[in-house]
């Protein structure tokens, strides 16, 4: 019998209450609130967003070489849940999908029209700037936070025999510490986390899909309130409803419907556009990327108190981390009888190399407008209505208006797939009786998480707009920080001796008593 866990379910339920009802009574105060709450985590552990952000990376590496790399999750006979192919349309369309359709065209824009101080605006340099700082933020590193919690959730709930919760994941470096109520409060702040992060991007997703219905419909000025809210209780009544259904059958055709419409939108984009300069800068950019990649990842802006950082790197990566402990849940749940290589395949490599496709087509698009044809995409920056900037870029393509209506239909499945795996997930990790053979929490809990998430959204996004997505990204993955850093221990004793740890490898060479278990 599933039953609600009150210690997990309530903090950040009421949390997130509480700021709903502190908006309706005091909206400034809620808006001060917020604020210090992001100056402070933003100007305090930025150091730390960067360095672990290097470290993860380093490790999916090390974990991939390593003799823990053949270990299959659930055991030699376990049958995929998912072929390879439903894996990475899923993988690809929940993790940051959303985000390369958000900011695919304004981050570009914006770095080349407003680039750190040194750099010269639309300048060449600026174009540089602009390609390798989307590889940076769109690619590789940002795959590598959730994998890798994913990767150890499935490890320890399949191999290891642990509960379902992300105190699991802990088992390595806490033992039985890890379970209980310690392991209920560590899915309580997690849980936070997610509500954070999805709904920053449940509300880019709702001014996205606002400013395209505006322009498709040649309606002015921007999105109302209302319009919003009804877009954000589509998005979670479609999204609530895939959830109920199951989480490998609604989820899995609307990712596989969902990655081909990215795909079909991609291509256009790359043949009507200008493909030769396109293809030019993709590889330019690549050249820079790698190798200024140490520098910019680990830039803090502290020598030249350079506030740009944290505006944009530390931002994006707080937001990854965010979503990476409930999300690294949900890709371990669909990872069974996948072996450990396999999962970093589809997880970090096969993804990051569709993003880094996506963003140098976007990107180049971009340059070539502004620098050689000068249509004045920067005029179209609005941080009230980041869309703006998008549905002009479109405009300038010779099928725009296929690509307007394509691209809406694109990014509410993709905003709706995000939102049915965490919503899935999110209500498993509240709920008893969650185990390998009862996969399924109740309706009524499901339900639950997706209203809360589509009011708290709603505010969010008609009080702070960009600011707003902005300051909860940072606010999630701050204490999402600690959970990674001690899951990232918890990899490095596995890999030192994976069949300490695997309860179905029994007879493996030189295995030790497991000390982890009760």
């Amino acid at each position: 019998m599933k039953t609600l866990k009150p210690l997990v379910f309530l903090p950040p339920f009421l949390l997130c209450a509480a700021f709903v009802v502190l908006q309706i009574v005091d909206e400034q105060r809620f808006i001060d609130t917020l604020t210090g709450a992001f100056t402070w985590v933003a100007g305090t552990f930025g150091w730390l967003v960067s360095l672990l952000s290097l470290g993860m990376l380093v490790l999916c590496g090390v974990v991939y070489a390593s003799s823990f790399g053949r270990t299959v999750l659930g055991g030699a006979g376990a049958k995929k849940l998912l072929t390879g192919w439903q894996m990475f349309a899923v993988v690809l369309t929940t993790n940051i999908a959303t985000g390369i359709l958000f900011w695919g065209v304004f981050e570009p824009t914006w770095h080349l029209s407003h680039p750190p101080e040194g750099i010269a605006p639309n300048s060449p340099e600026a174009a540089q700037f602009a390609i390798s700082t989307v590889y940076l933020h769109w690619t590789l590193t940002p795959y590598a936070f959730g994998s890798m919690v994913g990767l150890m959730f499935a490890f320890a709930y399949f191999n290891m025999r642990r509960p379902f919760s992300l105190g699991a994941p802990l088992a390595p470096l806490l033992g039985r510490h890890g379970d209980g109520k310690w392991g209920q409060a560590i899915d309580a702040v997690c849980l936070y986390c997610l509500v954070a992060g999805l709904t920053a991007a449940l509300a880019g997703s709702a001014l996205l899909l606002g400013g395209g219905i505006h322009h498709l419909l040649d309606i002015p000025g921007k999105p109302s309130n209302l319009m919003l809210g009804l877009i954000i209780a589509a998005i979670m009544t479609t999204a609530v409803l895939a959830a109920i259904s199951g989480v490998t059958k609604g989820i899995r055709w609307i990712a596989d419907a969902n990655t081909w419409f990215l795909i079909g939108f991609l291509a256009l984009v790359l043949i009507t556009g200008p493909t030769r300069f396109i293809l030019d800068f993709a590889v330019e950019g690549l050249g820079q990327f790698l190798g200024q990649y140490f520098q910019k990842v680990l830039n803090t802006g502290a020598a030249h108190n350079d506030p740009w950082p944290h505006g944009w790197t530390q931002m994006y990566f707080s937001a990854f981390f965010a979503w990476a402990p409930i999300m690294g849940v949900f890709l371990g749940r669909i990872a069974y009888g996948y072996s450990v290589r396999a999962f970093l395949l589809l997880n970090v490599l096969l993804p990051s190399v569709f993003t880094g496709i996506w963003m140098a087509v976007i990107c180049g698009g971009v340059v070539h407008m502004e620098m050689q044809d000068h249509v004045g995409l920067a005029a179209q920056l609005d941080g009230n209505d980041p869309s703006k900037v998008l549905y002009a870029f479109l405009d300038q393509l010779p099928l725009g208006k296929i690509l307007v209506p394509l691209l809406l239909i694109t990014a509410f499945l993709s905003f709706v797939t995000t939102a049915d795996g965490n919503t899935d997930t999110m209500s498993n990790i509240s709920s008893t009786g969650i185990s390998p053979e009862h996969t399924e929490s109740k309706r009524s809990v499901k339900i639950a998480w997706g209203a809360l998430m589509a009011v708290f959204c709603w505010i969010v996004v008609t009080s702070f707009k960009l600011d707003g997505i902005r300051m909860l990204s940072n606010l999630g993955g701050f204490p999402a920080l600690f959970l990674c850093l001690g899951i990232a221990v918890s990899a490095l004793k596995v890999v030192a001796n994976p069949a300490r740890y695997d309860t179905f490898d029994e007879n493996h060479p030189g295995r030790e008593p497991d000390e982890t278990k009760p």
